[in-house]
């Protein structure tokens, strides 16, 4: 008995200099506090949206039409024919109703949850469209203005044409106070 006693006296001075060792918790402002736990279940709303809208896209494909109506079938059959003893929801069909009912209460925000999150993806790329399409304006306006910038400073460069007028109004002019020998007098040579 004295062992187990000076065992769980150990046991308490160690715990002792361990929260002594640990340095006291004081409150920083430039800090977010940590979220205290809640008695209320946590959940990631990105992997529930996720998956409501993977639950909306199958309720819209025809695959689930079929099996909807499978089911409904084989329900009614069964309640139907099967002997009476081992029918589980007798003619009006309640329990189906109420299947149904459920299925319908869950899906109608579900589909909602997921129209709202696609509304928000088409709002953030229509945002960004919008800002690539200015970029495209202000971009063609800028080549737009450089061109007829370039434009307006060749209208003071010499062309090529101009440069070949030049020169037949120039040689023309050299022929005719013969500096150089008419083209025929070169040809006889």
């Amino acid at each position: 008995m004295r062992e187990r006693e000076r065992q769980r006296e150990r046991e308490r001075q160690k715990e002792r200099s361990a929260a002594a060792a640990q340095p006291e918790r004081r409150v920083r402002l430039d800090q977010p506090q940590l979220k205290r736990r809640s008695w209320l279940p946590e959940y990631d709303p990105e992997a529930f949206g996720r998956t409501s809208e993977r639950i909306a896209r199958f309720l819209g494909t025809g695959r689930f039409i079929v099996w909807m109506t499978v089911v409904i079938v084989v329900w009614v059959v069964w309640n139907t024919t099967a002997p009476p003893h081992v029918r589980f929801d007798p003619y009006p069909f309640i329990f189906l109703t109420l299947v149904l009912s459920l299925q319908a209460s869950y899906a109608a925000p579900l589909i909602l949850l997921a129209q709202n999150r696609q509304d928000d993806r088409d709002r953030v790329n229509l945002e960004q469209d919008r800002e690539q399409n200015e970029r495209s304006i202000a971009d063609t306006e800028y080549l737009t203005r450089e061109v007829a910038a370039l434009r307006m400073g060749l209208g003071e460069v010499a062309t090529r044409d101009w440069i070949r007028s030049e020169f037949q109004e120039l040689i023309k002019e050299l022929e005719q106070r013969r500096v150089f020998p008419a083209e025929s007098e070169e040809r006889d040579r």
